[in-house]
């Protein structure tokens, strides 16, 4: 049986690395690339790879039930990795029913596809759910780490919606059989991130010399997972995952928040050629984000111990080659705080 491998949200940040190395490693696999390009899919991300005979793009919403369903039929869809999401904190909360009807009902869409077109012959199928650590909610500074086991409990709309779906492909399991697998990571950093998260929005200010917004007094803490580190793992649980188990997958890089601009600052400092601390004056203390969680950390051990992935960048590594990355990629940073990559689908596919 030949794999048809459906990749949602494959455009966006973590999605477009794991496309890419998909279509790379796989050439025998037929890649479905499924993205409704709001306004963080992105296919100059993926130029790379777009004219590979083993590649399909498809712009569509995973909350449309029809056009999910008319791909398992038109590409006898064999697994899926479902990266699709709205991921973005703030904007959950000014706008939650969003992230409501995309993470949890566009989640239900593909289940119940996935249901309907592989009916009851699950042997050589896999759906994959990758979610986020935001879902157990927040740690104190003073220790513990999260696990597998660790008891659900968001905090915020977007780490609710997430929960949600985690929720929903567990129960497909558990009620249908439905051949599940699930990860849920750390914070992700490195090439091709939309700036409105912090190391993005940080780099893309520090270069432009713009203010530098940080929540609160930046002592919030968080675990960083280099992207490519990520689209590893997820290669290896989609290939050797036990059916019906979840994976923590972390960077076992915690940084302050306030630590991590600190470090930009004087990093750029060097690469731009700056005078010693000019950057770190564009620093601004911004009122908090509200349900602003104090720390997340990941115990990634079990991925670890029974796949053997272990990430192969520290922060410092991953760091450099992300900002090497910006520095020479400045078109695409203009293209993408400008709005002018949303016409690349038109000029590309000739389409709306």
């Amino acid at each position: 049986m030949s794999t048809n491998l459906l990749i949602t949200g494959g455009a966006g940040f973590i999605g477009s690395h794991v496309v890419r190395r998909l279509v790379s490693q796989y050439p025998q696999y037929h890649i479905i690339n499924l993205d409704a390009l709001t306004y963080a899919g992105n296919l100059e991300n993926l130029t790379d790879i777009e004219s590979r005979s083993n590649y399909t793009f498809v712009r569509g919403d995973i909350t449309n039930a029809e056009l999910v369903e008319s791909l398992f039929d038109k590409y006898s869809i064999t697994h899926i990795v479902h990266l699709a999401a709205e991921s973005h904190v703030d904007r959950s909360i000014t706008d939650p029913l969003i992230f409501i009807r995309t993470n949890v009902l566009g989640t239900a869409n593909l289940l119940q596809a996935a249901r309907k077109y592989w009916g009851n012959e699950y042997s050589g199928k896999r759906f994959y759910h990758v979610s986020t650590d935001e879902v157990y909610g927040t740690l104190p500074l003073e220790g513990g780490m999260f696990t597998e086991t660790t008891a659900y409990d968001p905090r915020s709309p977007y780490s609710a919606s997430k929960a949600s779906s985690d929720h929903l492909v567990r129960a497909y399991w558990h009620t249908y059989g439905l051949p599940v697998v699930l990860s849920n990571c750390s914070n992700n950093y490195g090439p091709n991130h939309f700036p409105e998260k912090l190391i993005p929005l940080m780099l893309h200010n520090i270069i432009h010399e713009k203010p530098l917004p940080v929540y609160g007094k930046g002592e919030n803490v968080r675990d960083w997972l280099y992207v490519e580190d990520h689209a590893r793992a997820i290669d290896v649980v989609l290939h050797q995952g036990r059916i019906g188990e979840t994976y923590n997958i972390g960077g076992h890089n915690e940084w302050r928040n306030i630590d991590i601009v600190h470090l930009l600052c004087d990093l750029l400092d060097q690469r731009l050629e700056r005078p010693a601390g000019k950057n770190r004056n564009l620093i601004t203390f911004v009122k908090d984000r509200a349900g602003h969680d104090l720390r997340y950390a990941i115990d990634a051990s079990k991925i670890a111990r029974e796949l053997g992935w272990y990430p192969v960048e520290t922060f410092e590594t991953g760091i450099a080659k992300t900002i090497d990355w910006y520095l020479a990629n400045q078109t695409w940073l203009d293209h993408v705080t400008s709005g002018a990559y949303e016409e690349y689908y038109e000029k590309q596919y000739h389409r709306s």
